[in-house]
């Protein structure tokens, strides 16, 4: 209990004392719920400050949700915040090959440069065809089947980032083993981010056990395995024909520059994939729900397209920088319902290398700290007025070109027969669908038919 206690009480030299907790009597600590974490937190956030402390087991987490602290914590004292926490249940799933967790140390800093060094601007350009050709196939496929939207932007995603990763088109379905696999074991790494998940946190030598986490240690050797396979496969490739580019080609290819060992590379790829297939279609997934709960700001964007591109062509990426309506709703769709909770109630967490001070709190080095975006927004799920901006990382370009098309395309409507979840996006594990959306084409419908099927790719 005293080891609990130093932990939950503990202050640095400065005599600043942690940022204000909820209390609780929980030997584990505070308790999370499984279903609208974030919404929890939120609470907590509203009653006691901007920061706050919880704790789960012998770790103590503060928790940013205020836009002006995030910024004096994250970005001015960014440097101090840089490293990972240290999960044990990590360990045991990903063996430290994650990037999403690395530590700063020489295999981050290798995975990191061979990542940025292929997704530069100019580098993620070069994807915009492929992009624009898979948004139109969506099109399509709403017309065929609209009721499954879901599925078409799954399969979208799975197949551009797949295109992207490896250099290859399939899978062409949400159902396909790759994207199943890749969609389980985005959830198992959501578990082991839930404080008190695993009481390997609270008791760090039960990894060592060899029937402790044993569901974990079976989802490293499938992925490794899959990671693995994919790689290996484009090794082959490229032996015989050219697969024109990709990440794990660049990778190949320049391996003397990196200096990534082959598990390194087949994971970095991997992770590539796993994670971007969920993200982005949850992304276009919830830009489209905005819209549809929202009729009257739906139709204050397509009166900018309708006056930027009309409706005798289709939009393409050239016309992004003449929709400033079309990208502000996307950002506030983002803000309305944040993809963070999908991936964990408060973000992917960050640990204190320094002490963090801020205002007349401390934050003492070594303390795991996270920001929980659900907070910045009011009872209404309206954008609070101190959060000006909250920036959406890769696959924006993929949000953008699907939003821009399917919005130019129909006019979208909730089904009145059928039941609502605004945070199922935020919660659900795809393929879920939590809500049902109704699309009525903007002009006839043999008429989308045949411009989509002249589309001028990678204008």
């Amino acid at each position: 209990m005293g080891v609990v206690v130093w932990a939950y009480l503990r202050k640095s030299d400065s005599r600043l004392p942690l940022p204000p907790s909820p209390p609780t009597w929980r030997l584990r600590g505070h308790f999370l719920p499984p279903r609208n974490a974030s919404l929890t937190v939120a609470r907590w956030i509203d009653e006691y400050g901007p920061l706050i402390t919880i704790r789960s087991g012998i770790q103590t987490i503060v928790i940013i949700g205020r836009h002006k602290a995030a910024v004096d914590i994250m970005e001015k004292q960014g440097k101090m915040l840089a490293d990972r926490p240290h999960l044990a249940a990590e360990d045991i799933l990903t063996r430290g090959l994650s990037l999403a967790l690395s530590h700063v140390g020489d295999r981050f800093r290798r995975m990191r440069r061979a990542l940025h060094a292929h997704l530069q601007p100019k580098s993620a350009e070069t994807y915009q065809p492929l992009q624009m050709s898979q948004a139109k196939t969506v099109i399509l496929n709403i017309l065929d089947d609209p009721h499954n939207f879901q599925n078409h932007l799954v399969t979208y995603a799975a197949a551009t980032i797949m295109k992207i990763a490896y250099g290859k088109i399939t899978p062409t379905s949400a159902t396909d083993p790759e994207v199943r696999e890749a969609h389980q074991i985005i959830r198992r790494f959501r578990t082991i981010l839930l404080p008190g998940a695993y009481w390997v946190e609270s008791i760090p030598w039960l990894k060592y056990l060899p029937w402790y986490a044993s569901e974990l240690k079976d989802q490293f050797e499938r992925t490794r395995r899959l990671y693995t396979d994919q790689l290996n496969r484009v090794k082959l490739h490229m032996s015989n024909v050219d697969i024109g580019p990709s990440f794990s080609k660049y990778i190949l290819e320049n391996e003397h520059l990196y200096g990534l060992t082959e598990i390194e590379k087949a994971y970095l790829a991997g992770s590539f994939f796993g994670a971007g297939t969920e993200t982005t279609s949850v992304a276009i997934c919830t830009v489209l729900m905005a819209a549809a709960h929202f009729p009257e700001e739906q139709a204050k964007v397509q009166a900018e397209l309708d006056a930027v591109i009309g409706l005798e062509r289709v939009p393409t990426f050239a016309d992004k920088p003449s929709l400033p309506r079309l990208e502000a709703f996307i950002s506030e769709a983002l803000r309305w319902r944040p993809l963070a909770p999908e991936v964990h109630p408060t973000g992917l967490p960050h640990r204190t290398t320094e002490d963090v001070i801020w205002e007349n709190y401390c934050i003492p080095a070594g303390t795991t700290v996270a920001g929980n975006h659900c907070a910045w927004i009011d009872e209404q799920g309206r954008l609070r007025d101190d959060l000006t901006f909250f920036v959406f990382g890769f696959g924006r370009r993929s949000v953008f070109i699907n939003s821009l098309l399917i919005l130019w395309a129909f006019q979208l409507s909730l089904d009145p027969t059928k039941p609502q979840d605004d945070m199922g996006f935020n919660t659900a594990a795809m393929p879920d669908v939590p809500c049902s959306i109704e699309f009525q084409t903007r002009i006839p419908e043999v008429e989308v038919r045949r411009m989509m099927q002249n589309y001028p790719e990678g204008e």
